[in-house]
């Protein structure tokens, strides 16, 4: 009997339904069509080209960037039952010939590979020995000029899968694509835009939260870590230095925290991340030099100690979290300081004045971000060209902070912006406001103005910040792109004239519901004790926790509390292979705490 998609769903992967756009992708691929993927982080982009890799004769190959993201995915299948190998720079050459011939075979249906090794003429003569059906891009935002990782050696995988004899059809997937990135793949890799699956780009588990820390960065985060014990998390900052620093003063204040950046050697790199992987050290600090690599499904919480540079990197980035879909959280530490650093390095980019203007309209949709009094998750939907409902948790849907009236202050800043005749960007507008002395100020007669000092009571960056929050919400509009400068929106005026109020509430404080699981007390200490037999079971198997079971499914055991193999079947990402390999344990670990023996 010829198997389906979704018999191999639950055999394999122990899943009784499929995530949206999973069937469709899966559908098309199987129908040998060119497809574009544009899901979630955690949305199960691996699954579209897995299943028909399993479904279709011959071998499909799975371009990725990462060589530790590669070692964790062939892991992974193998704990489900599926021969996968990989071939990158760290295989052995003597190995190499052996797995090309395993494929051939047809006992390994996935090859993971680099895009740099696919474009190599010799490695492309020997996949015509092989009948390759499919080719996989993962992270296809590479591809992309316009996209914010952009990666040369993906420009070569068209010509290079069109030199294969066997005419193989591509499935590109990506979580963190614009419209214009989606047209440009769909262009590079000649995929029709009716084969563009674009699911939604909500991430519900995940709690979005913006943070203007007036107290310090670094007291939020011990305050933050001191609320999240015990739970994995990943903290991003943007430079090496303060990557070491950060870690440093985490240690001195008795965290167990490891850090990871390029300045590192790769067993240096490897170690930590294995540590990480295998639940041996719960918090990474880390450059965005730790990221696709990651897999690891338990992760609870992303800080950004420091501003994101855009907004695809920043929501790629946040998605580490609750890859398993439990509730999860991400917070941006925003910082105007940073956005000045990454404007000064887009100013001194040797790049076209094309691509230069496309960064400078990215950082300011970090700004509007950071600012927006409405639903973050809405703000980053809209962002990738999309609508959704408020989520209902993010640190604007759940804002109970006291509204401030700032009508004052914002008529103040208007009126400064009209005076200088929508001429001037927001720094010289604030060295108006604040009262700056300094020469360009008197020379263009600034000084003589009717609000020059209006707001000398505040520092200068707490008037940009001003400036920023009246920019997010339409009373102040910015024109151009590398020297952007302020201009009156309609809504200004209205504030103007007296016509209309202006609000904005205070401070965010760090908290510890978003992480939270709603579970009774028993159902809780069942999951503990079923996570130290996981733990036990991983590291006979040499393997990290999450690959044996995730979170989520551990949380299903401890509410479910199966107590035959179909019982324990009918649990979320439990199917027949690990239902053989680590079914019986389970229950009988079960089975011994119910009797309150454990």
């Amino acid at each position: 009997m010829v198997e389906t998609p979704q018999q191999i769903l639950k055999d394999n992967f122990g899943f009784d339904h499929f995530r949206p756009g999973q069937a469709e992708i899966i559908d098309l691929v199987c129908q040998h069509h060119n497809v574009l993927a544009v899901m979630p982080t955690g949305g199960g982009k691996s699954l579209c080209y897995q299943i028909p890799a399993l479904l279709n004769p011959g071998v499909t190959l799975v371009v990725s960037p990462l060589i530790s993201l590669m070692k964790d995915q062939v892991d992974s299948l193998r704990q489900n039952g599926i021969e996968a190998a990989a071939l990158n720079s760290a295989t052995p050459k003597e190995e190499v010939n052996p797995i090309l011939r395993q494929a051939y075979e047809g006992k390994i249906k996935l090859i993971y590979v680099t895009p740099e090794r696919l474009s190599m003429e010799y490695f492309q003569y020997q996949l015509n020995y092989l009948n390759v059906n499919l080719v996989a891009i993962d992270e296809a935002h590479c591809i992309s000029q316009w996209g914010h990782d952009f990666r040369p050696a993906y420009r070569q995988l068209k010509a290079a899968i069109d030199r294969l004899q066997s005419r193989p059809n591509i499935l590109a997937l990506t979580a963190t694509a614009t419209p214009q990135v989606q047209d440009d793949i769909g262009q590079q890799l000649g995929i029709a835009r009716e084969n563009f699956i674009i699911t939604s780009f909500t991430r519900p588990n995940i709690s979005f939260k913006v943070v203007h820390p007036r107290s310090g960065t670094r007291q939020y985060i011990v305050e933050y870590l001191k609320n999240h014990q015990n739970e994995a998390g990943v903290i991003y900052a943007n430079t090496r230095k303060r990557v070491e620093s950060l870690t440093a003063y985490l240690r001195d204040r008795g965290f167990s925290v490891e850090a990871y950046h390029a300045g590192m050697t790769n067993d240096q790199r490897a170690t930590v991340q294995d540590d990480f992987q295998f639940d041996r050290v719960p918090l990474i600090v880390a450059t965005n030099a730790f990221g696709m690599g990651i897999d690891k499904s338990n992760v609870r919480f992303v800080l950004h100690a420091t501003s994101a540079k855009n907004l695809e990197s920043y929501y790629q980035e946040a998605g580490r979290a609750g890859r398993d879909g439990l509730p999860s959280e991400a917070v941006m530490l925003f910082h105007a300081n940073d956005i000045q650093q990454y404007r000064w390095f887009v100013d001194q980019s040797t790049a076209d004045e094309e691509y230069r203007n496309v960064q400078y309209k990215k950082l300011q949709a970090v700004i509007a971000y950071a600012n927006t009094p409405r639903c973050l998750q809405q703000e980053i939907v809209a962002y990738f060209g999309q609508e959704c409902p408020p989520c209902g948790h993010c640190s604007n849907c759940l804002d109970q902070r006291k509204m401030e009236d700032i009508t004052e202050e914002a008529q103040s800043a208007i009126a400064a912006v009209n005076e200088l005749h929508g001429r001037f960007g927001k720094t010289f507008v604030a060295q108006v406001l604040t009262g700056s002395t300094n020469q360009r100020v008197r020379q263009v007669g600034a000084d003589q103005l009717p609000h020059y000092a209006a707001l000398d009571s505040l520092s200068q960056q707490a008037v940009v910040s001003l400036l920023d929050y009246l920019i997010a919400t339409d009373y102040l509009q910015l024109a151009g792109s590398q020297y952007p400068v302020v201009a009156v929106a309609s809504a200004g005026w209205q504030v103007l004239n007296g016509e209309a109020k202006v609000y904005r509430r205070q401070e965010v404080k760090p908290d510890r519901q978003a992480t939270k699981v709603v579970e009774s007390p028993e159902e809780a200490a069942l999951f503990d004790v079923l996570r130290e037999k996981r733990l036990a079971l991983a590291n006979e198997q040499g393997v990290p926790a999450f690959m044996i079971f995730s979170d989520r499914t551990l949380h299903e055991m401890a509410q479910q509390k199966p107590q035959t193999p179909a019982d324990m079947l009918a649990v979320s990402g439990i199917g027949k292979k690990k239902l053989e390999q680590y079914g019986e344990e389970m229950i009988a670990t079960i089975a011994k705490y119910l009797l309150g023996e454990s």
